[in-house]
């Protein structure tokens, strides 16, 4: 069976985005492939993390999984820095990766913006640990929004290299998958800029432990255009706010845009933004339910994450085996 890795950073609760754009297509995901599901918390200290903070948002970010419909028993949930095999594989990578390739990765721009000089080593090397995150299990699939391509590009050329280096063929070049009618959301503020669990507003996302009060409130407020919704595909250029809250609604209905532009041809905003509302809140008022039940119990997602954590690596230590005696390490 093919095997699927992917990752969240764990550095504050998932929202709408992340739900639409991954965590749902997870839950479809888990009865046709094995998967590995991994809160990324040595990707999260690139930048600073209060410590507490950080265990708090670990144990959200994995609660709102699970509440989701992520089986732990039949998928592998674990913390990153649980399993030291992903840093042990990241520092062979740093000493295969070309600087030049570093150098091309537009997200390291972006997140370092203009104090890229202050910005930390880890920041910069990041794209090596996540090539580890995805190889150390010999991933062969890894689930990836647009803006994540590149760094997945890179992880194929890290292990098409390590392959040439050494004269082996061991590691696979992992494939992409891009799923879901709504693989990017955008903020319900900007709808021409990501919705964000950084972004200083929170009326800019809907948030997975929003109440039905909350998530109402925040599409009321969503920002629009003075027209009516748009009669056909082609009035959509242009309008990225009426785009975004009509592929919100395509995505919580499991039908195309197109449909979605159909349904609502020419009416009004506010009886729209009503509707979607009642969708989300019918949608996401169960999850948000069992996501406070295990936040109540946090010694459950504890052991599940550790359970998790050694099923992982049984997976990878044999991987690491391979590669410490491909590379020339004596074995401890």
């Amino acid at each position: 069976m093919n095997r699927i890795f992917s990752g969240v950073q764990p550095t504050g609760n998932l929202h709408l985005g992340n739900y639409l754009g991954a965590v749902r297509n997870w839950v479809r995901l888990q009865h046709d492939y094995e998967c590995l599901f991994c809160l990324v918390d040595l990707h999260a200290i690139t930048v600073w993390q209060e410590p507490q903070a950080l265990k708090t948002h670990t144990r959200e970010v994995a609660a709102a999984m699970l509440a989701a419909g992520i089986d732990p028993k039949k998928n592998v949930l674990f913390a990153q820095s649980q399993n030291p095999d992903h840093a042990t594989l990241a520092w062979i990578f740093n000493c295969v990766a070309r600087i030049g390739w570093l150098n091309r990765m537009t997200q390291f721009k972006e997140k370092a913006g203009k104090n890229r000089e202050n910005a930390s080593v880890g920041l910069y090397a990041y794209p090596n640990l996540m090539s580890a995150d995805i190889l150390v299990y010999r991933a062969t699939h890894v689930p990836v929004g647009e803006d994540q391509k590149q760094h997945l590009e890179l992880a194929r050329d890290t292990a098409q290299k390590f392959n040439s280096d050494y004269g082996v063929d061991f590691f696979p070049l992992p494939e992409p998958l891009i799923l879901g009618t709504a693989s990017r959301v955008m903020s319900l503020r900007d709808g021409q800029k990501k919705m964000s669990k950084s972004d200083e507003s929170d009326y800019s996302r809907i948030n997975m432990t929003d109440d039905a009060e909350t998530i109402e409130l925040k599409f009321r407020k969503a920002k629009t255009d003075p027209l009516a919704l748009p009669e056909t595909m082609g009035e959509l250029a242009g309008r990225p706010e009426a785009a975004n809250l009509l592929g919100i609604w395509a995505a919580l209905s499991d039908v195309t845009l197109d449909a979605a532009v159909e349904r609502f041809a020419g009416q009004q905003f506010s009886s729209f933004k009503k509707e979607l509302a009642e969708l989300a809140v019918a949608k996401l008022a169960p999850i948000n339910a069992e996501m406070r039940r295990y936040l109540a119990d946090p010694g459950e997602i504890d052991a599940i994450l550790k359970d998790g954590a050694q099923r992982a690596r049984a997976l990878s230590a044999p991987v690491m085996d391979q590669v410490q005696d491909i590379v020339g390490f004596l074995k401890a």
